[in-house]
């Protein structure tokens, strides 16, 4: 490294100009935040900006961190309303008319995802997110809105209560998209539903997101998800551009009863996943049945960088989630790059003859 590279300057001034600095940090946190275990966290954030400040950034730099910090405490804020309720995400074209067979879709899909306690998100414009708004109610609805220098309003459904949240960034709206959705539904649209199928693809084949349904929904005779589909097979699974089981991650569906019934079997045994230290884990409503433990090993050792599966009870790193305490635990030391095998193990744990019954010793 140079003598006068400015990272290795900022470096030894960090050391040796500012040893009061941390000090005060940690009196600060003492103060707001001593109790919790997030509080090295904290302490972390707060150096990184005095960092920013020390290297006195340009104006535009120190606004972008701003914004970008405000913005997502305001969402998390927000959105703390709405904690341990389930959501789907549903994303389609903001052109679809009215009288279009795809806004009738797209509104019996929001009816269905309220009939089941489902919200649903969408980006609050028209088209099919007002159509799935309709669908859901207020209460079952969530509009995350884009701030555009030109008029840009959310839809009627949402607009001025509580369920309307505005982002000023793209990019942190589209992290909650994907953040807060427990599944997600693609209807047609133009770029901008390509982009995030493609994005929220990109994000759970890489092991970025948490693994979800990914649904691409079209009415019974429609041809815009199967042709998509068709070139996915033709151009990136022959050509060896991704593996054979990552089309496993989608699931073409062609009512919104048939995507409501995917995202319930989905949740049916299986509740969500976490990773802790090498030990990738599928947390279980119910415990798997001996003989289904049996097969793990030969139908799904391809998935494990080593050692096979192990069920067992909540772990001392969950200590965060004393409500999901009672759950079961299937264990492995998964090699996150068969996304597509670990979607297919998720529905074999969701077999119900896979799966112990209630009361079950």
């Amino acid at each position: 490294m140079q003598d006068n590279d400015p990272a290795d300057y900022l470096s030894r001034h960090w050391q040796t100009g500012s040893s009061e600095i941390p000090a005060k940090v940690d009196e600060l946190i003492q103060l707001c935040a001593a109790e919790s275990e997030n509080a090295p966290l904290y302490r972390d954030m707060l150096l990184d900006v005095i960092r920013m400040a020390q290297a006195d950034r340009n104006r535009w730099d120190a606004k972008i961190m701003l914004h970008t910090i405000r913005e997502m405490e305001q969402a998390f804020s927000r959105m703390e309303i709405f904690k341990r309720r389930r959501k789907v995400t549903v994303f389609g074209s903001a052109r679809t008319p009215i009288d279009h067979p795809l806004y009738a879709l797209a509104r019996a899909m929001g009816e269905e995802l309220a009939a089941n306690d489902y919200m649903a998100i969408t980006g609050a414009g028209g088209g099919i997110m007002t159509a799935t708004h309709e669908g859901a109610g207020l209460d079952h609805s969530l509009g995350f809105n884009i701030t555009l220098p030109f008029e840009q309003r959310s839809n009627n459904i949402v607009h001025g209560t509580s369920h309307d949240l505005s982002f000023g960034f793209f990019f942190l709206r589209k992290l909650f998209f994907v953040k807060e959705a427990d599944a997600l539904i693609l209807c047609p649209g133009g770029f901008g539903t390509l982009d995030e199928a493609l994005e929220v693809l990109t994000l759970v084949q890489t092991g970025k997101s948490p693994m979800v349904p990914i649904i691409l929904l079209d009415q019974p005779d429609g041809q815009y998800w199967q042709a998509f589909l068709q070139f996915v097979r033709s151009q990136l699974i022959d050509n060896h551009y991704i593996k054979p089981d990552d089309i496993n991650l989608l699931t073409p569906c062609s009512s919104p009863a048939q995507a409501m019934q995917v995202v319930l079997d989905f949740y049916s045994n299986y509740h969500s996943s976490r990773r802790v230290d090498d030990q990738y884990m599928l947390r279980l409503n119910r415990p798997l049945t001996a003989q289904a433990l049996a097969q793990l090993d030969e139908r799904f050792g391809h998935i494990c960088k080593s050692g096979g599966f192990v069920q067992q009870g909540v772990c001392d790193q969950e200590s965060d989630e004393p409500e999901l305490g009672e759950l079961t635990r299937l264990c492995f030391d998964f090699n996150e790059r068969d996304q597509g095998g670990l979607r297919t193990l998720i529905d074999f744990v969701n077999q119900p003859e896979n799966y112990q019954s209630r009361g079950t010793a």
